[in-house]
């Protein structure tokens, strides 16, 4: 593992876009607007590749999706075959090689492929595959994932028969967009760790992350790929191909990351029949009824707490009010100076409003702890601001386990609550109490969800047995020198 990593905020690693359309003016903006939309999954790296039946052009760097196009750079992607990526880098260091779409030559033409998950099993792999001559030339699961469906395409008639033979050998979470000289090809791993859904124009064909990018294209939703399913399209605006070969009887084996609920997701996603600001609300009201408290005010620490803090307020019936602004123009990503840096750097992210919260008894919403330093400085912070109380309330349970698909939740020495009891931790924070959503009421935040989601970061139980050594972050080790500090909202 990278040494120079802090794991404070939970990251989750991409935001997968990709079009097929007749109206190859536009790809390109139509991608852009796609990834604007999901740049809360990623804000590491980003990159666009387009395909205009003869070549593929790519283009690809660090930085926000703003940062690293403008018109002209649009301007210069040009086709009617389109994927894109945001990349939060939970395996691999936060380098331009290891920025998405990836883009490879071989016997067959030219495969370009765009990932969100982690594959556990990929060191595995990449062993096996160097012992047999391969070369690789990123630190990304991600490319193994790409070597593999090219040596069996070499085999095979088709792309989609490739990666057919390729999904058995990976074990993990994979959402992949895959681009062939004349289709593009979406793929849900068989658990259906990560979010992919599909939708429509009158001569477009979208496949996304989220749903909420199809909105902002102006896409009809036309639903979630089934965990297994590989979806084929090769015309513009009609998906001639749906394989379910690795699809399970009413999709029985699925397991939803529940973090795509709490935090991942925007709150206008709809992600498997399920919306994600319904969830979060239901977290909220479930945080009240289990831990009740006399209080003047609930706020939230913004942006991940802001949902839940609402449906508190509401189960609850303590008005809800702003007590933390935040600076918008730092976003999700920045750069920690030093160790002694940190307190500093909250206050650049996050200022309390005194005035809303002087002399009042505050609850305090926030999606998660892993740590627990960011949420002991806010609450010092919201105390010397002349809070008498300040009782915090978290949208989700407790984290105890690591996990292996491309959620970066530390080990297990590293979560604050396998160290402390909720009492020690309580004192620790600064808190007058303490309260985490129940891991019995998981189930009650996706009741409308089609799917049964993995919740073995707070249970330990996971959707299938992982190898001997699984991989969280796998080749850190062997490629990474630095990558920048990365937090969330909260840094918690």
């Amino acid at each position: 593992m990278n040494m120079n990593k802090r794991y404070t905020g939970i990251g989750e690693e991409c935001g997968l876009i990709g079009i097929y359309t007749e109206n190859s003016h536009e790809a390109s903006r139509m991608i852009y607007y796609g990834l604007y939309s999901l740049q809360h999954r990623g804000q590491e790296s980003c990159g666009i590749a387009i395909n205009n039946s003869e070549k593929v052009t790519c283009y690809k760097d660090l930085g926000l999706v703003g940062d690293v196009f403008d018109d002209k750079r649009l301007s210069m992607l040009q086709g009617n075959i389109a994927i894109g990526h945001v990349r939060y880098s939970t395996t691999g260091s936060n380098t331009r090689e290891n920025a998405q779409p990836l883009v490879v030559k071989y016997a067959k033409g030219t495969l370009t492929i765009a990932h969100n998950g982690n594959i556990a099993n990929a060191l595995e792999l990449r062993t096996s595959l160097e012992n047999e001559g391969a070369v690789f030339q990123t630190g990304s699961d991600t490319e193994v994932i790409c070597y593999l469906i090219a040596r069996e395409r070499v085999k095979t008639p088709s792309v989609e028969e490739a990666i057919k033979r390729v999904i058995p050998m990976l074990k993990g979470s994979f959402s992949l967009l895959v681009m062939s000289p004349k289709k593009l090809i979406a793929v849900r791993d068989p658990y259906g760790i990560r979010p992919l859904c599909m939708g429509q124009t009158d001569d477009t064909t979208v496949f996304s992350s989220e749903s909420c990018a199809l909105d902002t294209l102006k896409a009809r939703f036309i639903r979630d790929l089934r965990p297994g399913e590989i979806v084929v399209a090769d015309r513009a605006f009609n998906i001639i191909h749906s394989h379910e070969d690795f699809c399970s009887p009413n999709d029985k084996r699925s397991a939803l990351c529940i973090f795509e609920h709490i935090y991942f997701a925007r709150p206008d996603s709809v992600i498997d029949k399920q919306s994600v600001y319904e969830s979060r609300i239901t977290a909220g009201r479930l945080l009240a009824k289990a831990h009740p408290v006399d209080a003047d005010i609930v706020i939230a620490v913004p942006d991940s707490g802001i949902i839940a803090a609402i449906g508190y307020s509401r189960e609850s019936g303590i008005p809800y009010g702003e007590g933390l602004i935040k600076n918008r123009y730092i976003g999700r990503t920045f750069i920690q100076p030093n160790q002694s840096m940190r307190e500093t750097s909250i206050l650049i992210k996050l200022n309390v409003l005194r005035h809303n919260i002087q002399d009042k008894r505050v609850v305090l919403v926030d999606d998660s702890i892993v740590r627990g330093t960011t949420i002991a400085n806010l609450v010092r912070m919201i105390k010397n601001a002349g809070a008498k109380e300040v009782h915090v309330r978290i949208s989700s349970p407790k984290f105890l386990w690591p996990c292996y698909f491309g959620t970066d939740v530390p080990d297990r020495d590293s979560l604050v609550c396998n160290i402390y009891t909720e009492d020690e931790l309580c004192k620790k924070i600064g808190a007058d109490s303490l309260g985490f959503l129940q891991l019995e009421h998981l189930p009650e935040i996706v009741k409308d969800s089609k799917l049964s989601c993995c919740d073995a970061c707070f249970s330990g139980s996971y959707p299938f047995e992982l190898p001997e050594h699984p991989q969280k972050s796998v080749f850190e080790s062997q490629f990474s020198n630095h990558s920048p500090t990365k937090s969330g909202d909260s840094d918690d």
